[in-house]
């Protein structure tokens, strides 16, 4: 019997003197456009990191960084994939499209769930996909008015129509639902006009990874042109004007009305939006400081203090520090409208100057109004008394007077 050692393929592979079978695995330099977006998100993050603030449009460097979150914050879909590194949440509440059992089985690019015609029997056939399911929910729903009860509607899509074509009112983009889908408000879907009536709709925690957040739900009675009405949900109704409708802005007299509903009262379930907020500037400017009675009313989603910190270095604080003189709460999505209100009724007093405050950094503010305070906070007043349409600002003796 031969006692020869029998060579194994690990003694042949052990016994590489030269190296020749060694190898590395290639690399590539070359970024993916994932990876590329993920990485301009991450400068935007570190000069948050570093400034503890947003960019803003104060100097050409900030410039580029102000532009490109503004980019990111319309594009639906970067915003999906960049919220997991949002840690700042710039891009604020994001939906994240869930995975279904159907996205899992259809990315099967090497057919491994492939299967004989034997068990056809496992294929479903009759099951809508997901946004068929939200369309045919959505039609479903509507149910036929009797004549006599679409009468009064009728006549009020009748007149919307005419208010677009006279330009008092415009069809715009529809994006955020909970800013943007309000009980007394006209919409398009599918270029067919609706009108949501009633909204019966509470608070609810939706749970992120990131932290609980607070959503609004429930169920809407909205009325269409066509002589139907649908009872869908909330959420769903805006879905559907997100997908394939539009938004149809309030005239001027709409806004002044909403602004009077639930004027004063605020109760529990009511839901505080923002701050009007009354400040005055610091400036040693001599074009600035020379005038009296100037104030900035302006509208803040966030507390007034955080808002006004950076003052000195934007443009709307004419780049100088402010004095908070008033502040108010608002209650029911009405702090914009209220804003938009209060510039209209002082538009005559608006500061009109364009002057050079910084050198290469020139002005010209909007939102400042050469105006008494006690005049403003009567403004105010008569707002939430639902009289401010009989009176107007009489800017040569400097006081609100009746019309």
């Amino acid at each position: 019997m031969s006692n020869k050692k029998k060579i194994s393929l690990d003694d042949i592979f052990n016994d590489d003197e030269f190296g020749l079978l060694d190898s590395t695995a290639k690399t590539s330099n070359v970024k993916t456009a994932d990876q590329r977006l993920i990485d301009s998100f991450e400068e935007i993050n570190a000069f948050v990191d570093k400034n503890s603030r947003e960019p803003s449009t104060s100097s050409m460097s900030e410039y580029g960084l102000f532009a490109r979150l503004k980019n990111i914050r319309e594009n639906e879909q970067q915003k999906i994939s960049l919220k997991p590194y949002d840690r700042h949440n710039l891009l604020g509440e994001v939906e994240i499209p869930k995975t279904s059992i159907d996205d899992i089985l259809n990315d099967d690019d090497f057919g491994l769930l492939e299967t004989d015609n034997d068990l056809s029997i496992f294929k479903y056939k009759h099951i809508l996909k997901e946004e068929e399911r939200e369309k045919a929910d959505f039609i479903a729903q509507r149910k036929s008015l009797e004549e006599a009860e679409f009468q009064p509607y009728e006549a009020m899509f009748q007149k919307v129509h005419q208010e677009i074509k006279e330009g008092k009112r415009q069809i715009k983009p529809f994006h955020n639902i909970e800013k943007n889908l309000h009980v007394g408000n006209f919409y398009l879907i599918d270029g067919v006009m609706l009108f949501l009536k009633e909204a019966k709709l509470e608070k609810t925690v939706w749970e992120q990874k990131s932290g609980n957040r607070e959503r609004v739900e429930g169920r809407t009675f909205t009325i269409f042109e066509n002589g139907t009405y649908s009872n869908m949900l909330y959420r769903s109704l805006g879905k559907q004007i997100q997908k394939s409708g539009k938004l149809i802005t309030n005239t001027y007299e709409g806004i002044n009305n909403e602004l009077f509903v639930n004027a004063g009262m605020v109760k529990e379930e009511d839901v505080k939006t923002g701050w009007i907020y009354i400040l005055k500037s610091k400036s040693s400017h001599p074009e600035i400081a020379r005038i009296e009675n100037l104030f900035k009313i302006g509208f803040s989603s966030t507390h007034i203090n955080e808002r006004i910190k950076n003052a000195k270095n934007e443009a709307t604080y004419l780049y100088a520090d402010v004095t908070k003189i008033s502040s108010y709460a608002c209650y029911n999505r009405n702090a914009i409208k209220l804003e938009q209100l209060l510039h209209r009724f002082f538009a005559e007093a608006c500061l009109n100057i364009d002057i050079e405050i910084i050198k290469g950094k020139r002005i010209t503010p909007r939102e400042w109004f050469v105006v008494p305070f006690e005049e403003i906070e009567r403004a105010i007043e008569l707002i939430l008394k639902e009289q401010i349409v009989n009176y107007k600002y009489d800017r040569a003796i400097e006081k609100i007077v009746l019309k």
